[in-house]
């Protein structure tokens, strides 16, 4: 099983990490308010950047990181993220 740590961007243009076993179902129940309580009222959401872990404790720990990086450092992330995408 993989798992997913990843970032959406909300409607008020916040951003919210999580992790997951599957991004695209989880995206999906955020956007259907069945998500964490900070998106519910932030909608809709946005997939922004996702990493694959080979373990949950990997996942969790890179969303610990995350959470606690400034929000520049979170635009930073998405952009090279975008950049290495495309």
């Amino acid at each position: 099983m993989r798992y997913y740590t990843y970032i959406v961007r909300c409607a008020d243009d916040t951003f919210y990490t999580g992790y997951t076993t599957d991004v695209e179902k989880r995206i999906d129940m955020h956007n259907a308010s069945k998500g964490a309580k900070y998106t519910k009222g932030r909608l809709p959401v946005s997939l922004v950047y996702f990493e694959e872990h080979e373990n949950k404790h990997d996942a969790l720990s890179r969303e610990w990181h995350i959470k606690r990086m400034t929000r520049s450092q979170k635009e930073e992330l998405i952009e090279d993220f975008k950049e290495n995408k495309a």
